[in-house]
Parts: C-alpha cells; sequence; structure tokens
C-alpha cells in the first residue's frame, strides 16, 4: 500500500494539472519550491505517545493505567502531566521533569528516594543498625532486640526499630531499665517495654517470693507430719484420714 500510494502521488496525482496552482502539476511545483526546505528524517524512529493528568496521592504515587508510580513527595496534592510510551513513564509539573519510570504493566513502582528525609532515615534502618544502636544504650535493650532478631529479622524490624525509637522520649538510662524489667516479667515486646514507660514503674522493686514455690500445704498438723501409720490405728482413725483426705482433694 505504501509503495502503490507513493507511485501513484508521484506519476498520477502528481503529473495532473491543478487550478490552486494556476493550472501547474503539483509534483513540478514541489520539485522546483519545496524539495529544498524538506527537512532530513529524524534519526530515531517516531514513538507513539499516550499524555494523561494525575493527582499526586498521600502516598507519593500517581496512577497511571494499571500502574502506580512515585513522585517527589513535595508533589503531594498536585496535578502533574504524564508522558507514557511502551517503555518509560515520565512525569512533569509545569512543563519541567519531575520524575521517570520504567513502564509497567500493572503493579506499583516506588522509588525510596521520593520519599521524605524521616522515612527515608526510617526505612533505612536495618537489623545491624538496630543492634549496634541497642548495644549503645544497655545489655538489656541488646538482649530484648536480639531476641526479636532472631526469626524473621524483617517482619520484626519495625518491632525493634519501635523500641529504640522510644529512646528519643524517655532517653537511654529509662529504656534500659524498662527492657530489663521487660525480660524479668517474661514479656520483652515493644508494648510491654512501652506500657512500662508510660506507668514509669521501669524502677519499681520486683515483688519478693513467698518463699514455698507454690508447694500444697500439709493440712494434718506438726504430729501427723513426721508420724507413720502404726498397725495399732483404729477403723474409726482410717476412716478420718479418708474423710479429710477426700475434702483437701475437693479443695
Amino acid at each position: 500500500m505504501q509503495a502503490e500510494a507513493v507511485t501513484w502521488s508521484q506519476k498520477v496525482a502528481g503529473r495532473r494539472q491543478c487550478r490552486p496552482l494556476q493550472g501547474a502539476a503539483p509534483m513540478a511545483v514541489f520539485e522546483a519550491i519545496e524539495a529544498e526546505t524538506l527537512l532530513p528524517l529524524p534519526p530515531t524512529p517516531f514513538v507513539l505517545t499516550r499524555w494523561s493528568t494525575a493527582v499526586v496521592g498521600p502516598d507519593i504515587h500517581i496512577k497511571v493505567g494499571r500502574t502506580l508510580y512515585s513522585v517527589p513527595w513535595k508533589l503531594i496534592g498536585r496535578r502533574v502531566d504524564v508522558r507514557s510510551t511502551a517503555t518509560m513513564v515520565r512525569g512533569f509539573l509545569d512543563g519541567d521533569l519531575v520524575k521517570t519510570h520504567v513502564a509497567l504493566e500493572q503493579g506499583k513502582h516506588t522509588d525510596r528516594s521520593d520519599y521524605p528525609p524521616e522515612k527515608i532515615a526510617f526505612q533505612m534502618r536495618t537489623p545491624i543498625w538496630c543492634r549496634t544502636q541497642a548495644s549503645e544504650v544497655g545489655d538489656a535493650c541488646r538482649t530484648v532486640v536480639d531476641q526479636l532478631l532472631e526469626v524473621n529479622a524483617l517482619y520484626r524490624l519495625r518491632a525493634a526499630q519501635g523500641i529504640l525509637g522510644l529512646k528519643k522520649k524517655y532517653g537511654d538510662t529509662r529504656l534500659e531499665a524498662a527492657c530489663a524489667r521487660a525480660i524479668t516479667v517474661g514479656d520483652p515486646s515493644y508494648r510491654t517495654i512501652k506500657g512500662i514507660l508510660i506507668a514509669g514503674t521501669e524502677t519499681d522493686p520486683q515483688p519478693e517470693s513467698s518463699g514455698d514455690a507454690g508447694a500444697a500445704a500439709f493440712l494434718h498438723g506438726p504430729k501427723r507430719l513426721f508420724a507413720s501409720v502404726a498397725p495399732s490405728e483404729t477403723a474409726d482413725e482410717l476412716h478420718d484420714d479418708r474423710v479429710h483426705g477426700e475434702v483437701e482433694g475437693s479443695i
């Protein structure tokens, strides 16, 4: 079709006499006047482009088709122009390029550098960073963080970060004491440590033990404690012991 269109334009339509050209043939006018003014073809082929607009959401992403792309956080709430091709997605604000992404069919593409500085710093707090910071607080804090990150470190990373974040408000000394108390009570979790700090009980003395270790009381009295059952015991005495044992067991 393209070859036939060129042939028709040059040998058929191009040789007809045209009234708007005062009877001259379009091909003759083109060769005499227009051919010299043509520019060369661009070095790269034409790329099909689609333009659209999108509003930057609170999560710093814009929606283009079925895909979410991040843009700098300072543009939250602003409307940007989006130029989409088969391979690239570019965002513009007032004609200035603000973001470039590799095109995806669907899903989410996030550049961490688009987040605010404090968000970037939070996400860069790796398990190694957490252990280092915990060691600076104290041995108890390091123990708590090590226990949290021992298994499923990435899943529990936010909890470890949260514990270390408490020192900004309560200080290293109180956080270390709260971690020590949480270990003592057997629940070294973020929620427990935070609750101890809020209540201010990290320095309270530990409850004293009763000393009996939870053993059942001996209710027969001191005389019966070291006595043995003698053959001379009467049937009534044995009956009383059995009844006493049944009552004690029911309690």
